[in-house]
């Protein structure tokens, strides 16, 4: 397995864990989604990140979910999700993952970070409790964790910790701060991979700004590639076409608590997963719902046709 480095790019896709319907692991499904994803066009995985339902696994639980990944994966590159309240259970699962063949593992700060040197510190707390040699994507996801990190931040944290080799953008509005990282590069500070999220809602602009690639999990992968491809050809105008087709999907999934629910929705109708099941608790569409995701997939199939 090879490890992420600052030089990853491409489509880092995160993986929905599935789950029977009566809340248990289903590992047929594992199998099956690996394969979409890859299928789609994806350079490599996310697993047991926020949409990926982590915190309603236990630790062997995630253990069993990395291992089917890893195997399917065939030495395909898959970062692992180890964010927790304390670092014991970050050190615990990182190892166990990096032995399996991790390519890498992601941590987000824990909500009651508030000034630089408290977020610093903390990321130099993961480093010295995982191993300077365990490859790092720093989750920068503020709308979810509540804790905002400046670009200076981030350029401190980079350069004193060399083994965080990604930052997985998730600030939003934060196209600028993409802007100031890569400008902080050209004035000689180190590189970092940068892969966005935010279901792909602003990949087209994130490409643009200097992102390397997408590491999100929007129910239809192949758009993530091929506006990533397109960007990388200099196709700009083409690749905001295709992104335009899928926007009205992308827009839908993206709804607060819901969002989940219309990703594994389609991923289970497209044939990725057998079941839209979420853990407990976790919300459940309509049929209202269902027929505006209908309504949404047949207008993309007409203009992907046009």
């Amino acid at each position: 397995m090879s490890l992420i480095s600052p030089k990853t790019s491409g489509v880092f896709v995160i993986a929905v864990t599935p789950f029977d319907e009566a809340g248990g692991i289903d590992r047929n499904s594992i199998a099956t989604m690996v394969d979409f994803y890859f299928d789609k066009g994806a350079d490599g995985l996310t697993i047991l990140g926020m949409m990926g339902e982590a915190p309603k696994l236990t630790q062997a639980e995630s253990i069993l979910v990395t291992r089917d990944t890893l195997a399917r994966a065939d030495g395909r590159p898959v970062v692992v999700g180890v964010s927790a309240p304390g670092l014991a259970a970050v050190s615990e699962l990182t190892k166990a993952v990096m032995d399996l063949g991790a390519a890498g593992v992601m941590v987000a700060p824990p909500h009651n970070l508030r000034t630089d040197d408290q977020i610093i510190g903390y990321y130099r707390s993961v480093v010295d409790a995982v191993g300077a040699d365990v490859p790092l994507v720093l989750q920068d996801f503020p709308l979810a964790t509540g804790v905002s990190i400046a670009p200076r931040t981030l350029g401190a944290i980079f350069e004193a910790l060399p083994s965080i080799v990604m930052l997985k953008h998730e600030d939003w509005p934060g196209l600028s701060k993409i802007t100031e990282l890569r400008e902080a590069e050209s004035r000689g500070r180190r590189r970092t991979s940068i892969l966005c999220g935010n279901g792909g809602m602003f990949l087209t602009e994130e490409m643009r700004r200097g992102a390397d690639g997408a590491m999100t999990g929007f129910a239809y992968p192949e758009m993530m590639v091929g506006v990533c491809a397109l960007n990388a050809q200099g196709r700009f105008e083409a690749a905001q076409d295709l992104f335009d087709a899928y926007l009205p999907l992308a827009r839908y999934e993206q709804q607060p608590g819901l969002g989940l629910a219309v990703r594994k929705y389609i991923l289970a109708r497209r044939g990725a997963i057998a079941s839209a099941d979420q853990r407990r608790p976790g919300a459940v569409l309509d049929a209202r719902a269902i027929a505006d995701v209908e309504t949404l997939i047949a207008r993309q199939t007409r203009k992907l046709e046009m």
